[in-house]
């Protein structure tokens, strides 16, 4: 794939709508960019399977992921004054929510702007200058004068999805996206980048790609494809968060500009150690940047479809900086080597090899 349609596609899928349960949007868009490489079906919770066309049926399955949701809210109630009371959809840091740019879809599908709304300093107390916001007392404000107002004239109501508002832009010169969802709409991206890549390919497996539902709210997209496509080894594409802000150089394990991290270890998962160095010798053999990262939180898909039936699984993790905020940045190089390592990695796959993974010998 050309670079400027790389750069297109990664802003479209920042750009899309999609919070768990409302993915919507953000599955036509990979459908439609899928078309040319798969067949692709979606089911009631809106995971969309892309089964590769050069599939034969008699071959080991690979199953690669992306999901598709990123962090939002949901519309709980609407208060007498017309303002919003809502939930989190994911995991939020609460300092992070106030003052951010929203829309929410009303019961029309209609985009409504907004803005979490917070109390002009003028009017503070002390104490509320210095005390820490929570979700429960935050409210979104659409512009309405009234309860009335916002459940007839706006038409929302208890159940509307909130996404947060952020266009997202490319810097070229120094090869920096900033925008929101890169968790994990950068990993959609890397699914179709992949599948571009294999597109005259005649490969030992079969490939089916799914972009995957509701990860952010406990993974559950992941165990209904796992079963669906009742894989023989699995791929995870993850934005993953960066620490190279934070953490110091001997303890940074997912940093910015310095290739996928191949995630050994967090909450939920521990990758299989023999698909994992696999991983990481090829990707030394190809010359490509990686690191290795042992996480004491987070999870993601790898966990769901590696405890279907106990396939081998590794995450292929896309450097995110501040990560489950609306404001976001990502590399396009770290994205091109981690889809020409996942590539790579799907050309030397075959039967003899996925066996070899489950190997205690």
């Amino acid at each position: 794939m050309k670079e400027q349609t790389q750069i297109d596609l990664i802003k479209q899928f920042s750009d899309a709508y999609g919070v768990p349960g409302f993915e919507q949007d953000v599955v036509r868009l990979y459908r439609d960019q899928m078309k040319p490489y798969a067949d692709v079906k979606i089911d009631g919770m809106f995971n969309a399977l892309a089964a590769r066309k050069q599939n034969r049926g008699n071959r080991p399955v690979v199953q690669m992921d992306a999901h598709a949701d990123e962090v939002g809210f949901m519309v709980q109630a609407i208060r007498p004054s017309g303002l919003i009371k809502f939930v989190t959809l994911g995991g939020w840091v609460p300092t992070n929510v106030p003052a951010m740019r929203v829309v929410v879809r009303n019961k029309r599908g209609e985009y409504v702007p907004g803005v979490v709304a917070t109390k002009p300093p003028h009017f503070m107390t002390a104490a509320e200058r210095n005390a820490v916001p929570t979700i429960a007392g935050m409210s979104i404000d659409v512009g309405s004068t009234s309860r009335e107002e916002t459940l007839e004239d706006y038409a929302i109501d208890t159940g509307c999805p909130i996404f947060p508002d952020v266009k997202c832009e490319y810097d070229a010169k120094h090869g920096m996206f900033f925008g929101k969802a890169f968790d994990d709409r950068i990993g959609a991206a890397a699914l179709i980048d992949t599948f571009d890549n294999l597109k005259d390919d005649d490969l030992a497996v079969d490939v089916v790609a799914g972009l995957s539902t509701q990860e952010e709210v406990g993974l559950r997209g992941a165990y209904v494809t796992a079963r669906k496509v009742d894989p023989d080894i699995a791929i995870v594409y993850e934005g993953v968060p960066a620490d190279d802000t934070f953490e110091p150089d001997w303890l940074s394990q997912t940093r910015v500009k310095a290739g996928p991290m191949l995630r050994d270890l967090d909450t939920t998962y521990i990758a299989n150690p023999n698909f994992q160095q696999f991983a990481a010798d090829l990707a030394d053999e190809l010359h490509l940047p990686y690191t290795r990262a042992v996480r004491t939180g987070g999870g993601q898909n790898g966990a769901a479809i590696g405890y279907w039936k106990g396939v081998p699984t590794i995450v292929v993790g896309i450097p995110v900086r501040y990560e489950h905020t609306a404001y976001t940045f990502t590399a396009l190089s770290d994205f091109q080597v981690s889809s020409k390592l996942g590539t790579e990695i799907l050309r030397r796959l075959d039967k003899e090899t996925i066996e070899s993974f489950n190997s205690v010998d």
